[in-house]
């Protein structure tokens, strides 16, 4: 049986790009030398690296951990199960701060600082460090085994000498009044939900990073009221979201000031800002 045709058998989604992506990962090379090469053949060796993943792609794993890299606005990624797989949507998150910012950036007086909250792997952070050379970037995880593939990521990029990294929950325990932004994607996905979410992300992906409490929004509302006491005057809190809690979101954040939802490309709320008043 072919690879694309295990897959398939398998149910996996795009079977012929997973084939691809994990014989590209066993041989060490890129899609363009797989076509460029279409006579080159396995070795044994090869051979049984390829049928083991194939076979823990099979059973569910995703590829992602697989592999053990995924890529982040334009950056590479470790990643293990220790951590939730950064993916395309959160990227809004990084849009959205760069737009405030720039939007803002007059009425700043001080050097900028960020706090990453439940950072996994790094991705949020990383790029934040990236985008702002000169920013005071923070980055906190409740998961030490998550930190350690945090300061791993960042230590790849050289920008280990960055970003600051607290083992904590959430916020708890940093400098009050001090930060500009508090950027998030926690949890938001209710345990009456499980049902709904892709078996592979439930059965493989931290619990702790999905799942937050029985509706979604707890760690959320945890995160809201920690934030406040955590900003300088008009800091901004921006924080991933679905589109199953946005009202409920929404109605956390009353009495914040300029509160706005960004929509993914497919037109779902993804992102939420506020300011605090």
């Amino acid at each position: 049986m072919s690879a694309v045709s295990r897959l398939t058998a398998a149910n996996v989604p795009s079977p012929r790009m997973n084939a691809e992506l994990l014989l590209m990962f066993t041989l060490g090379c890129d899609r363009a030398y797989l076509f460029a090469h279409p006579e080159r053949e396995l070795s044994v060796a090869e051979q049984i690296r390829y049928d083991q993943a194939l076979a823990e792609r099979a059973r569910g794993v995703p590829a992602q951990y697989i592999t053990g890299h995924q890529e982040f606005w334009g950056m590479d990624f470790v990643v293990t199960p220790a951590v939730l797989i950064p993916r395309p949507e959160t990227e809004h998150v990084i849009e959205t701060v760069l737009q405030l910012e720039s939007a803002g950036r007059s009425a700043r007086t001080r050097s900028l600082r960020i706090v990453d909250a439940g950072t996994g792997s790094g991705c949020i952070a990383l790029v934040l460090a990236k985008q702002f050379p000169q920013a005071d970037i923070h980055a906190t995880d409740i998961s030490s085994d998550a930190l350690e593939i945090a300061r791993a990521n960042a230590a790849r990029h050289q920008l280990d000498g960055r970003i600051q990294f607290h083992e904590t929950d959430l916020l708890q325990g940093l400098e009050p009044n001090a930060f500009d932004f508090v950027v998030s994607n926690p949890p938001y996905v209710g345990e009456s939900e499980e049902d709904q979410v892709q078996l592979e992300v439930r059965k493989f992906e931290p619990h702790l990073a999905v799942f937050a409490g029985p509706t979604g929004l707890e760690v959320i509302e945890r995160l809201i009221s920690e934030a406040r006491g955590t900003f300088k005057p008009g800091g901004w809190l921006v924080m991933e979201i679905s589109g199953t809690i946005a009202g409920g979101v929404g109605r956390l954040l009353a009495g914040w000031s300029d509160v706005r939802i960004t929509n993914d490309l497919q037109g779902i709320p993804r992102v939420i800002s506020a300011r605090t008043a």
